[in-house]
Order: structure tokens, then C-alpha cells, then sequence
């Protein structure tokens, strides 16, 4: 059996002071399937872990503050990317808790069309799509 090659995601749960989570829809055009995720991308050269949680949090979503960061876990990804190379790899994610400002100005970038504000049973049901349901539970 071949080895399967993976992607690291670091992605951001943010919460505001009523505890709902922040969601965003992604551009079908962009990446042909269109669900809701939570912020986060890939690291650079060069940086850290929590550096890039901060950029891709700013990248996505213009919020150039997020406080209380705190490690929930791993998970393998129940989608998988594919290359420009052809083929595809697993993602694996690494999610961390933040919290956001309420005053907090949300810009999205082109990645993706739409967001909102989310309590925990609904945004379970909305990332679905992309984690796995025992990492859902394990994390809300």
C-alpha cells in the first residue's frame, strides 16, 4: 500500500461574547464545493503556529484581533484537497479556540461568499461537511 500524503491546516473556532461560533461559506468558483468552515489556512516559511492562526484569521475575515487562544485538537479532514499537479491529499487540521470583539469588523476575503454567527448545535451541523462528527462533539 502507498503512503498518503497530508496537508497542515491551522484553523481557528472563533467565538463572540454569546458563544456563537463563526462560520464561513466557501466560494464554490473558487474550490468547486461549496460548505461552512471556520478560518484558518496553511503555514509559511518561517512561521510559527500561532502567527499563522493570526494571519489567516486577518486574511479571511479582516479581524485583526483575536484573544484567548487555546489548543482543542487534531483531526484528519473529511475532504481532500486537490493539487494543480493533479491528484489530491489529506488534510489534517489543527483547531484552536479564539475569541473575538464584539465590535469586531468582519471583511470577507474571496474565499469565501457569506459568514455568520452560529450556537454550538448549529455549528456542528454546518461543519459537518469537513470534520469528522466525534472530533465535532470532542471540540463543542
Amino acid at each position: 500500500m502507498n503512503e498518503d500524503n497530508f496537508h497542515l491546516g491551522i484553523k481557528a473556532l472563533v467565538k463572540n461574547s454569546k458563544g456563537e461560533y463563526l462560520l464561513l461559506k466557501t466560494n464554490k468558483a473558487r474550490i468547486n464545493k461549496e460548505y461552512y468552515d471556520i478560518p484558518g489556512g496553511r503555514i509559511k516559511k518561517g512561521e510559527d503556529i500561532i502567527e499563522t492562526l493570526k494571519r489567516e484569521v486577518f486574511e479571511e475575515t479582516g479581524i485583526d484581533e483575536i484573544t484567548n487562544i487555546k489548543e482543542l485538537g487534531m483531526t484528519l479532514a473529511n475532504i481532500r484537497i486537490p493539487l494543480k499537479t493533479g491528484g489530491d491529499v489529506g488534510l489534517i487540521l489543527m483547531v484552536f479556540e479564539a475569541s473575538i470583539n464584539d465590535n469586531s469588523k468582519i471583511t470577507l476575503s474571496d474565499e469565501h461568499v457569506e459568514y455568520g454567527f452560529f450556537d454550538v448545535i448549529k455549528a456542528k451541523e454546518l461543519l459537518k461537511v469537513k470534520y469528522p462528527s466525534e472530533f465535532l462533539n470532542k471540540i463543542f
